[in-house]
């Protein structure tokens, strides 16, 4: 490895979400899991928008017409899309599970490696796994 890659300071990772409508999606992630949202252009259609709560960044890309296949179950454990690390997991379980529009995949459980975990999906099929270590 070269020295200046080694040296290099790697900040943070961004999911990045192909789905088919973005302006049917952004309503989704800012009514339940309270992101504010950057699409671009600003009036739709959109190719491209910024999701964002806290210290979570979401990209999603717009390609119409496609639909995300379902391999969830092609993995033991499941096929995750992004493992969001939080404070206030029970509460925030809570608040989710109850909503019309949130699928739970998972419900909130420990895991062997220490982590309290729960999993919903988005509309698009992508799943978000929600963690604190209690």
């Amino acid at each position: 490895m070269s020295h200046a890659i080694a040296n290099a300071t790697l900040l943070s990772a961004t999911p990045v979400f192909l789905v088919d409508d973005i302006a049917a999606t952004m309503p989704w992630y800012e009514r339940n899991l309270g992101f504010k949202s950057d699409p671009v252009p600003k009036s739709p259609p959109h190719n491209f928008c910024i999701l964002w709560k806290d210290d979570v960044v979401i990209f999603l890309q717009q390609l119409e017409g496609y639909r995300r296949p379902d391999l969830y179950d092609d993995r033991a454990g499941g096929v995750w899309s992004a493992y969001l690390r939080t404070q206030g997991i029970h509460a925030l379980y809570d608040a989710l599970r109850g909503l019309a529009d949130v699928t739970v995949v998972q419900p909130l459980h420990r895991q062997p490696y220490g982590e309290t975990e729960f999993e919903i999906q988005d509309p698009n099929g992508y799943v978000l796994v929600f963690a604190e270590h209690l």
